[in-house]
């Protein structure tokens, strides 16, 4: 037996700061002979994701305390921005730290960290698996392993104003960017529509760029990068799909102020009133129905596929994931709670708390939670259609590539062509770096 203090980065960047003082049974990183992680030890944990504005997290993880008090789990909980839990997570990582056990991966972030070997492959028979939607399910896998256990997943959505497109004589949601383009003029024309525009997604330069490209690029036939993580961006489907953003910004179907847009800045433009229709994810919904006035739009809109070129888009495939650092102790303990965590119980209590997008199929079937989250049955065809982004071994490098080239596209300092063309090149060079 010994005892240290964990130390984890904390929201905020570089400082540390003690947790607890975590008993350590077992050898840590045990292996049989072959490389396999043996998951052995039993005692406290981290459960490390990003901040919790539910409050659903703590709450979990009280229930595993009160049953496990010897086995208790300390949840870490790092900023918001994707892109700066990645980095915290891979520092913990190249230190070789114990202080992270289990991680909450962007469900993209598989294969980078299975490459670097960051985390174990998990024993496939001690989970259900099965009873999960089959893409969420190959999100955690890499090289045929499963490296990563799904925890809940995520498919984008067209939300689209009701009451509008009724009045505009409108019988259904468009289908494909020019019918949308269509019925925006059309809403338009309305006294109740003067001065809204009509669509937006998140187009700063983040990660959100990157799954707003790629869902560009796969609902006009293309492909970022193949199944082995060669790019096909510089492809006449790929300028297809960024020209329907770039043209867009350039007509005003996207208002100009959207190239500086997160999600909850269409969320908020969206429920204010000022758009028309916007891509975003299930956590909206909920929050564009509140009736406390807060809302503009309650009982006003409903969700349905993201539309494409020639009919129905694909939405990049969200979600996080649940992965066993390879640091960590008490491994044992950590794949027993990620059994629980993962548990179709624990996601039907964290959706009736949360709004989300659960990883089990009989839940998108379940009455009381479609009449909670009437989106969930389009959601379940978002996902069962959706593409992952690029599940590449450099995803931070290639990430970063796409929203350089397509910022700048989009904000005209460059062609269409000569940004895909040049991130065709950056790409195929990362790739030969690998």
């Amino acid at each position: 037996m010994k005892s240290r203090t964990i130390r984890a980065l904390q929201s905020g960047g570089a400082a540390f700061v003690g947790l607890a003082a975590l008993a350590a049974c077992g050898p840590a990183g045990a292996t049989k002979a072959g490389g396999r992680p043996t998951f052995e030890g039993r005692g406290p944990i981290t459960y490390v994701a990003g901040k919790d504005a539910s409050g659903s997290v703590q709450e979990m993880l009280d229930r595993w305390n009160k049953l496990h008090p010897s086995e208790k789990v300390t949840f870490v909980q790092l900023p918001t921005d994707p892109d700066a839990q990645r980095q915290q997570m891979i520092q913990n990582a190249q230190t070789k730290s114990d202080a992270y056990t289990v991680l909450a991966l962007d469900a993209v972030w598989t294969s980078e960290f299975a490459a670097h070997r960051w985390i174990d492959r998990l024993p496939e028979d001690r989970y259900p698996l099965s009873q999960m939607l089959k893409p969420i399910v190959e999100t955690g896998k890499y090289r045929g392993g499963l490296y990563a256990l799904p925890f809940s997943s995520d498919g984008g959505m067209l939300y689209y104003r009701t009451d509008l497109l009724k009045q505009a004589r409108i019988a259904k949601p468009p289908a494909t960017w020019a019918e949308m383009k269509a019925d925006c003029a059309k809403v338009r024309k309305l006294p109740e529509a003067r001065g809204m525009s009509c669509y937006a997604g998140q187009f700063q330069k983040y990660e959100g760029l990157t799954v707003n490209f790629a869902e560009a690029v796969n609902s006009a036939g293309g492909v970022v990068t193949d199944a082995k993580g060669t790019p096909h961006v510089d492809t006449p489907q790929a300028k297809r799909g960024l020209d329907f953003l770039v043209n867009s910004f350039k007509d005003g179907t996207i208002p100009k102020d959207a190239v500086t847009y997160q999600e909850e800045d269409g969320r908020r433009a969206f429920q204010t009133g000022k758009l028309i229709f916007l891509r975003n994810w299930p956590y909206a919904y909920p929050l564009m129905a509140k009736k406390d006035g807060s809302s503009k739009v309650a009982d006003r809109f409903r969700t349905a596929p993201l539309p494409g070129l020639n009919g129905p888009g694909a939405s990049s495939l969200g979600g996080h994931n649940l992965a066993l650092s390879a640091s960590a102790e008490n491994k044992a303990t950590a794949i027993d709670f990620m059994k629980f965590l993962s548990s179709q119980e624990i996601q039907r209590f964290t959706l009736s708390r949360a709004p989300g997008a659960p990883t089990y199929e009989a839940l998108y079937k379940d009455p009381k939670l479609i009449k909670q989250y009437p989106y969930l049955p389009t959601l379940k065809q978002s996902i069962l259609h959706a593409v992952p982004r690029p599940r590449v071994f450099r995803y931070g490098d290639v990430t970063a590539a796409i929203q350089q080239q397509v910022y700048a596209a989009m904000t005209g300092s460059t062609s269409s062509a000569q940004a895909l063309k040049d991130l065709q090149q950056t790409l195929r060079q990362q790739a030969a770096g690998e």
